[in-house]
């Protein structure tokens, strides 16, 4: 059965499991760098800011993970939606997502934002069939020795809280 529950900071070390090994599984990993701080630093980024962070539980099994981050007094961002590989397509995603566009709601946020990788097609569908709108592009570059880099593309995403 399929549980969906707050955080605790008992969970932060498969958190940052699951967060490393569900972008390396797609392709798009770039280390750790200040893109991902939020990952170790819960509690302040989200819990204490007017957000929230999801853990999705199968039989007790920690499997899914979703968060909302707080941008602005309107606006709060969907972070680090992750599902073990070996439980996607099960629904979990939508779940969380659900789940974490209700508690914006009763926040009060008028709209949420995300990106996504290029790479990540199955989340770019469950956003688009949840109602988000691709509104823009962006880019990262990592530096992976003297003379070499990698760059990896991001869809930007919005979507109208009704």
């Amino acid at each position: 059965m399929f549980t969906v529950r707050r955080y605790t900071a008992s969970d932060q070390e498969t958190v940052e499991h699951l967060h490393v090994s569900a972008i390396q599984q797609t392709g798009a990993y770039l280390g750790r760098g200040p893109w991902d701080d939020d990952v170790y630093a819960i509690e302040e980024t989200y819990l204490r800011n007017g957000g929230e962070f999801l853990i999705g539980e199968d039989d007790g099994l920690f499997v899914a993970m979703g968060a909302l981050k707080r941008t602005s007094a309107q606006r709060a961002e969907i972070k680090r939606m992750r599902v073990v590989p070996a439980y996607q397509g099960r629904g979990y995603g939508q779940r969380i997502l659900d789940e974490l566009e209700a508690r914006a709601y009763a926040l009060g946020y008028q709209t949420l934002h995300l990106d996504t990788s290029t790479l990540q097609i199955p989340a770019q569908k469950l956003y688009e069939k949840n109602g988000f709108r691709e509104v823009g592009r962006d880019s990262y570059r990592q530096q992976l020795g003297p003379d070499s880099y990698q760059m990896l593309e991001v869809i930007l995403y919005e979507k109208q809280l009704v």
